[in-house]
């Protein structure tokens, strides 16, 4: 089975080891960073640093001048934690080691874009804006992420690309010191807290009959009981928010994303060479918001030429998207394999086994620099074992 790893530029630009560490493991390709949201990453074996601190979203590479002069969200090129061309370095070692290198790409995750220009991010139904998660239904911000998804995904060499966050983002991410547990959320209240009420979505529910403020309102009152921990975790959408109001807030979402997805996807094809590889990271259940964005699985496989799935602990978000694969369809099984993040390295064989029979025909793993020593020899091991 085709296996890719994930790797950040740091963690082989100044480890003249990594490339051909990683391709010991008997993986095919790497899912090399292009464009990244802010993160604090660990380089466990790295010669002259263990902690890489990423400050904010940018681009791992110096963006194309001509593209982006005189517009006002652009892209940020990153600061020290990868200077100058650190993609394009890292995807030439990986390359000489004989690893396909295909583009990594972070699209509505940025926090920077949320501090400089506010008004481009989600509004929940209480006023709150979220920073980190850029309205994907403004004009301003689809140009922005669909001309950042064309030059981040086709760098010189890359032979495909992988576009996470290809979609909603709401609530649920690890904010800075993140203190959001309190009250636990289940999917429903989930989604009722990542829907956007800014300008650019009020119209579009105004579209589609509903009176902006009054369905406002109504998601404060469905969160209420939420808030006094009188909910049941699993309480479908429908039930907490009422099945009209629902179902006319996913109509609008899911058309968001679809137009959104189409758009990038267009981008992407019209800059790069023929047989690009343009895969995203995906969730069939189209109300979730996230890295995985919720979608339709009919809709992107026809428009894509495949998925990323988490499948990490429970493969049984592969079936929806093998229902509607063809034959030349990636159902691409992410397995989390560091250990201290959850992941299961020693049960690598079995998971991808499991993920196989659900319909996956190759792997992706998270995450190759992250990982320990012993987590790696678990990852080669386990990879020799399917053949």
């Amino acid at each position: 089975m085709r296996t890719g790893v994930f790797l950040y530029p740091w963690d082989v630009n100044g480890d003249s080891a990594a490339p051909a560490r990683v391709a010991g493991l008997g993986v095919h390709q790497v899912t090399l960073a292009a464009a990244y949201h802010s993160t604090r990453a660990l380089t466990p074996r790295h010669p002259r640093h263990r902690v890489v601190t990423a400050e904010y979203a940018a681009v791992l590479y110096p963006p194309d001048e001509g593209r982006w002069a005189g517009r006002g969200p652009r892209p940020y090129p990153s600061g020290p934690w990868a200077p100058g061309d650190a993609y394009g370095r890292a995807a030439d070692a990986l390359s000489a080691a004989g690893l396909e290198v295909h583009t990594w790409v972070v699209l509505a995750h940025n926090s920077r874009l949320g501090a400089e220009y506010p008004d481009t991010s989600v509004v929940n139904a209480y006023g709150d804006r979220y920073p980190w998660a850029p309205c994907i239904a403004q004009p301003a911000v689809r140009a922005l992420l669909t001309g950042l998804a064309a030059e981040a995904a086709v760098r010189p060499g890359a032979r495909g690309t992988e576009l996470e966050s290809c979609g909603w983002y709401g609530l649920s991410h690890l904010h800075a010191h993140d203190k959001t547990s309190g009250v636990p959320l289940g999917d429903a209240a989930q989604y009722a807290m990542s829907l956007c009420f800014c300008p650019d979505c009020r119209d579009g529910y105004a579209a589609l009959g509903a009176d902006p403020e009054a369905l406002r309102a109504g998601v404060r009152d469905a969160l209420e009981p939420v808030w006094r921990g009188g909910v049941p975790a699993d309480v479908p959408v429908g039930k907490l928010l009422g099945a009209e109001p629902a179902a006319l807030t996913l109509e609008f979402r899911a058309r968001t994303t679809r137009t959104f997805q189409e758009e990038a996807v267009a981008a992407v094809r019209a800059a790069a060479p023929e047989g690009f590889r343009v895969l995203l990271h995906a969730d069939p259940v189209e109300y979730h918001c996230g890295a995985n964005a919720g979608t339709d699985p009919a809709h992107v496989l026809a428009l894509a030429d495949g998925v990323v799935v988490p499948c990490t602990g429970d493969a049984g978000l592969l079936p929806p998207f093998a229902r509607h694969a063809s034959a030349g369809s990636v159902l691409a099984a992410n397995l989390t394999v560091v250990s201290g993040m959850g992941g299961s390295p020693g049960t690598l064989a079995a998971d991808a086994a499991r993920a196989a029979s659900l319909g996956a025909n190759e792997l992706r793993l998270y995450h190759a620099g992250l990982a320990s020593d012993q987590d790696l020899a678990a990852v080669g091991e386990g990879l020799s074992r399917l053949g």
